[in-house]
């Protein structure tokens, strides 16, 4: 058995059949340091309200799975030590013993499933490391999406991940990726990859019916939006691609390598743009956050009922 824990608005917001959006918690613990960590949670949350949707925060806390969190739980998040980055292999060992843990892409699909939300923003997914073809690294994320029915919207992918390799695992899995108003699937800190999307819709009605669309017809997993940065807050992929050179480089020398290596190059690329990349993650993760609302709430005002017709 296991308890799961609603937010007083979240709660609320389920009786009234009002919109929610899933959040997940690693920003707060492992993506900012304090207070930029609380102070960004605070605005992503406060960005899905102003767009008619309900902000479910989700981590767990003592064992316990968290479905929103209140505000005095989100600041404690944001100052606790040694909180344990859940995914999907990790979570049911966490509330099994008692844990505290901040859920990942993959752990946010699942609790998000689970307490029957269906629209999730994040920054990036995770997906096919640099060298994978030697390290097997490959993020949960991608088999998650492949089996949860929760539409994740992203700026795309990290780019200091392999791309074009992410995109082929994603096919091969049969998740649908549809770039956002663009043909191009985004790069995180950047609005183009050099990589064509292969789908592109241009409205939240347009995925929100084709989330329900896959439901229909009985395919598991969900989608994943491509949702662009803004262009005024991109760093170009011009720019962007030497920085990342030099800190993957820098990586290689130190023999950085498994899991500590996402987190370096994040804090080194911080450090080579002077802060404008945690700018540009902020901006972008808000940007998600505003479509994810218009998902959910398109998601919540249609009929979706199934019209079968029969010759």
């Amino acid at each position: 058995m296991y308890e799961i824990i609603y937010s007083s608005e979240v709660r609320a917001a389920q009786a009234d059949s009002k919109p929610s959006v899933a959040l997940e918690s690693t920003i707060i613990t492992h993506g900012m340091p304090f207070p930029q960590n609380v102070e960004t949670a605070q605005l992503v949350e406060a960005e899905v309200r102003s767009h008619g949707a309900t902000p479910a925060t989700i981590a767990v806390l003592n064992g316990t799975l968290h479905i929103g969190l209140e505000q005095c739980e989100l600041e404690a998040l944001a100052k606790t030590q040694g909180v344990a980055k859940l995914s999907r292999a990790d979570l049911a060992a966490c509330m099994a013993t008692g844990g505290t843990g901040a859920t990942t892409v993959a752990a946010t699909m699942i609790a998000a499933h689970l307490a029957g939300i269906s629209v999730f923003a994040t920054g990036g997914i995770g997906g096919v490391h640099q060298g994978a073809e030697l390290s097997f690294d490959v993020s949960a994320d991608l088999q998650e999406l492949a089996q949860t029915p929760v539409t994740v919207v992203a700026a795309g992918a990290k780019a200091i991940l392999d791309i074009p390799k992410t995109l082929e695992v994603l096919e091969t899995l049969g998740v649908p990726v549809i770039g956002y108003g663009q043909p191009e699937f985004p790069a995180f800190w950047s609005r183009n990859s050099g990589l064509a999307a292969p789908l592109q819709m241009n409205t939240a009605g347009e995925i929100a019916k084709a989330h329900m669309m896959r439901a229909a017809l009985g395919l598991p997993g969900g989608q994943l939006v491509g949702n662009p940065v803004p262009k005024e807050a991109e760093i170009s992929r011009d720019a962007l691609a030497p920085i990342i050179e030099q800190a993957q480089g820098e990586a290689q020398a130190q023999g950085i390598s498994g899991k500590a290596v996402t987190p370096f190059l994040l804090a080194r690329i911080f450090e080579l743009t002077e802060g404008r990349s945690l700018a540009t993650n902020i901006a972008l993760v808000l940007n998600n956050a505003r479509l994810a609302a218009q998902i959910a709430g398109e998601l919540k005002a249609e009929d979706w009922s199934v019209k079968v017709l029969r010759a």
